[in-house]
């Protein structure tokens, strides 16, 4: 486990975990009037490091513990002091394991794929 995750600041809550709906918006065609999707859950919380910086969070769900562990990375990530190593230790293999999942996922769609052509014939005159 990386340093950041080991030695966590200490933090107060200006907000605890709390899990409210709000609603999902969209456009048809990404240009056309906006709609209503539907609700969905997110959790949000605020909280506030031993030095004084704020992390905010708001994950999609019901899981209060994601929503604290991504407010006190928000924090970690705004402390110059800890940025470079939380990006290194927790950003890039986000980053990494999603784009494995993403090549997968390209990979598998990849082998169903069918290829259709047209055999010309000669002009029936």
């Amino acid at each position: 486990m990386c340093a950041p995750i080991r030695n966590r600041p200490s933090y107060l809550w200006l907000r605890r975990p709390e899990t409210g709906l709000v609603m999902v918006r969209a456009r048809a065609g990404g240009s056309g009037a906006q709609f209503n999707l539907g609700e969905m859950a997110v959790t949000r919380c605020v909280l506030r490091t031993a030095n004084d910086i704020a992390g905010y969070a708001y994950v999609p769900g019901r899981n209060s513990r994601h929503a604290e562990l991504a407010a006190l990375m928000d924090a970690m990530l705004l402390d110059p002091a800890r940025h470079d190593e939380v990006y290194r230790c927790v950003v890039r293999p986000l980053v990494e394991s999603r784009r494995q999942r993403l090549a997968a996922t390209a990979a598998k769609a990849a082998a169903t794929k069918v290829e259709f052509f047209t055999l010309v014939r000669g002009e029936n005159d």
